[in-house]
């Protein structure tokens, strides 16, 4: 029997070499999946608002807190987040009947192949459509790989593999911001439509298909527990049986709020850092009087190196909580990291650009990145310590993508905030302003009231990470602990 231990007696080279050749291909397969899924997340994030400026005619502007941009982006993120959340229902579902690998491959194909046609909307309707199709295949991923490589590798390297695997996340997010740093130093930054190369490269991963089909096999735990399960009239995937047992259910929702409070503070908080970074550079070199093509390049720029920096953290936060996991408990980690979470964001939001302008983003968004994707590592090790192999993916697919749901409503919220915020703030700014002031400065002054309301805003919806503490005392901890079973 494999040992069940987190740390069990070391190897000379690691957890790495305990893996036979086949546990490596599903680890290496598996990892690429959601390094690309996250690849594709993150390459929208960076074309949201451009592409919304294209879309968004004269005479089609969505009339939402008052700015286009605002409401055209909210509104694409939540149809992309609910996408997203309704995959992660659908395929966790299926891959614990029908097979795992099999369902990985139907995910990666189905969320290239959308994010290609992103690029070739013409409205915000087909726009917003390709994205809820790339929602399904991306948010089917993570429970899927999460699964393989639970059910495939040996119990005790178990929580360093999918630590490590949740760290590739941030490996993906990385090459989304050199592409557009390469996007922002060519000729293709000058136009205005690059946001279309964007997802023509997201499009890219449907090749990983072909390696999952010809290569992969189902695990062997989950051909057991298949065949167990419908021996004793039990059903694989099955939510009546996930919600039908007192056990199985305690832990789905009590995973599931543990994963809100992750889920809701990055899509609601995290991801619209990029937007904050935007507004500062563009406000910086619209008060040096730089050209519309300079404002251009230099925000597409300065929003990639703040997705890069953003994601060094999340990459060294990642590997940082696995080991706080593997050495004192997943309950103590979660503790750690979500207060790290709250205090951090509310820091960086109210302070980047105020200490030495925009080189802040340099050492302040790794230091966001670092807290805020560290409990992500944690989903992966702890939500299938919560569930037995017949419904470890339809478990893991309903914590992690349930929260997406109410995500959804992050953007509209944040939004609503920043609008109500900056409309009050703007009109103080402009009442304090003197009589002889010009439109001009009238203008920037509105400009910095709304950056400041932003900054509030996020500030405020921070709250979301006690909600991840709170919770923690009513879970178990499964330090030590064998994956479990009926």
């Amino acid at each position: 029997m494999a040992n069940l231990s987190d740390n069990p007696a070391p190897s000379a080279n690691g957890w790495w070499s305990q893996l036979n050749k086949y546990q490596r291909l599903v680890f290496v397969v598996a990892t690429l999946a959601w390094l690309f899924d996250c690849l594709d997340q993150q390459l929208f994030n960076l074309a949201r608002s451009p592409a919304m400026k294209s879309l968004m005619g004269a005479n089609q502007e969505i009339k939402l807190f008052g700015d286009v941009s605002i409401a055209a982006g909210a509104l694409s993120t939540s149809i992309f987040v609910l996408g997203w959340a309704t995959g992660g229902m659908i395929f966790g579902s299926l891959g614990d009947r029908f097979g795992r690998a099999k369902m990985l491959s139907v995910t990666v194909l189905l969320y290239s192949i959308a994010t290609g046609l992103s690029a070739l909307s013409q409205s915000f309707t087909d726009f917003a459509v390709y994205r809820f199709i790339t929602g399904l295949g991306v948010g089917g991923v993570f429970g899927l790989a999460v699964a393989l490589v639970a059910d495939t590798v040996p119990g005790h390297i178990r929580p360093r593999a999918l630590g490590v695997l949740q760290s590739f996340s941030a490996v993906g997010n990385c090459a989304a911001g050199f592409i557009g740093l390469a996007i922002a130093m060519t000729a293709i930054g000058e136009n205005t439509n690059y946001w279309k190369w964007l997802f023509v490269i997201g499009a890219l991963p449907a090749f990983l298909v072909a390696t999952i089909q010809l290569r992969m096999k189902e695990p062997e735990s989950w051909r057991i527990s298949r065949d167990k399960a419908l021996a004793e009239g039990k059903r694989a995937g099955s939510y009546r049986d996930l919600f039908g047992d007192k056990r199985w259910l305690k832990h789905a929702v009590l995973g599931m709020i543990l994963s809100c409070a992750g889920v809701i503070g990055l899509w609601g908080i995290g991801v619209f850092s990029s937007d904050l970074v935007g507004d500062i550079i563009t406000h910086n070199f619209t008060e040096a009087n730089a050209s519309a093509e300079e404002i251009n390049k230099g925000k597409q720029l300065w929003m990639s190196l703040n997705l890069l920096a953003f994601n060094v953290g999340a990459f060294i936060g990642m590997l940082v909580f696995t080991r706080v996991a593997v050495n004192m408990g997943r309950k103590k980690a979660f503790g750690i990291f979500f207060a790290g979470s709250l205090l951090i964001t509310v820091f960086v939001f109210q302070m980047i650009g105020k200490i030495n302008g925009r080189w802040d983003i340099l050492w302040m968004a790794p230091l966001m990145g670092f807290f805020h994707l560290s409990v992500f590592a944690g989903f992966s090790i702890y939500l299938p310590e919560l569930f037995p192999t017949r419904l470890r993916a339809t478990g893991v697919s309903f914590c992690y993508n349930v929260g997406r749901y109410l995500a959804a409503l992050g953007p509209f919220t944040l939004g609503a905030l920043a609008a109500t915020f900056g409309k009050k703030a703007q009109e103080a700014a402009v009442a304090a302003a003197p009589p002889e002031a010009t439109e001009a400065f009238l203008a920037s002054l509105r400009t910095a009231a709304k950056i400041d309301a932003f900054r509030d805003a996020a500030s405020w919806m921070c709250l979301i990470f006690l909600l991840g503490i709170i919770v923690l005392p009513f879970l178990p901890e499964t330090k030590d602990q064998p994956l479990p079973e009926d």
